[in-house]
């Protein structure tokens, strides 16, 4: 899914992205490392802080898609699958600890073939 598709006047929106990744608001937030007003609350979903969490989980899972065939296995593995190299830290583990950006080289990498 596009990452346009998640958002409504530049604004990500929990519920479309739930929707789409077959899973709750609630979970969503609990996911990128939010309390569920974050998610529920009009202001609160505005606030940068609650925007560059959604959009960084958003990223990563657009970036995966294409490895596992759909947005939802993609958030799947994006939860659990342990990362080689992180000391069993998952890709969800590392963005809510702020290192999306080793998270999105990680998967640049496997790209260029360094972890085949």
């Amino acid at each position: 899914m596009a990452i346009l598709e998640y958002q409504s006047d530049g604004v990500f929106l929990p519920e479309r992205i739930a929707a789409t990744l077959l899973t709750t608001r609630d979970e969503i937030a609990r996911t990128v490392g939010l309390g569920r007003d974050a998610v529920s609350r009009r202001e609160r979903v505005r606030s940068p802080a609650t925007q560059r969490r959604l959009r960084e989980m958003v990223e990563i899972v657009n970036l995966a898609t294409p490895r596992f065939g759909t947005a939802a296995i993609a958030y799947a593995w994006y939860r659990s699958e342990p990362l080689a190299g992180f000391d069993g830290m998952t890709a969800m583990d590392l963005v809510r600890e702020g290192h999306a950006d080793w998270v999105r080289d990680y998967l640049a990498a496997i790209d260029a073939g360094v972890f085949a």
